[in-house]
């Protein structure tokens, strides 16, 4: 009797070890199938550019290369892409607004111009949603508006490098190229360009051209030659995107200027490294578009999913100085599509 006392007890001491390891395990799932569903519906909104801008073909890759590290986690990325730059403010908070309302975990975004984007921008934050500033901004509008962060370049003090740059290397009047005018980041560039030309004794003014130029390189081109003819006392022309430095370039040429006039841009390219390479162009200031797709997409990710934070503000990306004496290692990045 004992004995069957002591096989019914051990059996039921079993069954309950066995009930325990049950109910452990279907608690595991529990949690483990919360967070399942926690992480779906991660869905990263990086709003960018034209989807034929050379530039931000460069955002996009380190934002794709993001979107591949986050597919482990339950994250994702929609990419929302502007269609034209006639109203870059504007359509731009428009798509703050439909990221927001498709139910965005985050949005990334350029500040391109602020008083046409921050209502939107804090409208999404007051939904709830963080929001990540990138390649335009600057940390004092990031914390204005109660943004995460800014990832990207100071374009103040890229276009007062860049000043310095031509001044201290034979530059006594510049001319800045601007395709989209009245875009803020575009803006400080050639008003950094003009503040150090200044400081330094020489010249500089901005060309601004109609927004419906970019991407339009005869009309780029054919303005820019009709500056350097009108003004033979211009002697650099700088422009605030690498696309429009091939039509600087071809300018200059049809200008009869080489030799005369220097060239310089904000960002790189192929086509620009190669010309500083072979020495028609003198320089280019890089921000690493890549790295500020890259950034803003993980780090966002990582804030929503996992709530970790980066506590350096800004993040900058750049400027840094692109020319004979490091050409060939961007060279070397930009055949990878990361520079």
């Amino acid at each position: 009797m004992g004995k069957d006392r002591q096989i019914s007890t051990g059996r039921k001491s079993m069954r309950n070890v066995y009930l325990t390891m049950v109910a452990a395990g279907a608690a595991i799932l529990v949690v483990l199938a919360n967070a399942a569903s926690a992480q779906e519906g991660k869905s990263i909104y990086v709003i960018g550019a034209r989807s034929d801008d050379a530039f931000f073909a460069v955002i996009k890759k380190g934002v794709d290369d993001a979107a591949k590290a986050m597919q482990p986690y339950g994250g994702s990325v929609k990419y929302l892409a502007l269609q034209s730059y006639d109203k870059i403010g504007a359509d731009t908070a428009d798509l703050v607004r439909t990221a927001t309302n498709q139910g965005a975990a985050g949005i990334a975004v350029p500040n391109w111009v602020p008083e046409a984007e921050n209502p939107a921008i804090t409208a999404a934050i007051s939904a709830g949603i963080p929001v990540m500033l990138y390649n335009s901004g600057s940390v004092d509008v990031a914390n204005a508006v109660g943004a995460l962060n800014y990832i990207g370049t100071d374009d103040k003090l890229a276009g007062i490098e860049g000043g310095k740059y031509l001044a201290q290397n034979g530059a006594t009047n510049a001319v800045c190229v601007n395709t989209v005018p009245g875009s803020a980041n575009l803006e400080a560039r050639c008003g950094g360009i003009a503040e150090a030309m200044t400081a330094a004794g020489k010249a500089a003014k901005q060309l601004p051209l109609p927004a419906t130029s970019f991407g339009d390189p005869i009309a780029v081109t054919e303005a820019i030659k009709a500056r350097l003819l009108n003004d033979p006392t211009i002697d650099s022309v700088i422009t605030v995107g690498q696309v429009d430095a091939d039509s600087a370039a071809n300018a200059i040429a049809q200008a009869g200027a080489n030799g005369r006039v220097k060239l310089a841009s904000f960002d790189v390219s192929q086509r620009v490294l190669n010309r500083i390479k072979d020495g028609t162009q003198m320089f280019a200031i890089d921000q690493q578009p890549y790295l500020q797709g890259f950034l803003a997409t993980s780090l966002l990710h990582s804030y929503v999913a996992f709530g970790s934070a980066v506590p350096t503000k800004p993040i900058l990306t750049g400027p840094t100085i692109v020319d004979s004496s490091n050409v060939e290692q961007v060279l070397a990045g930009a055949k990878q599509g990361t520079r």
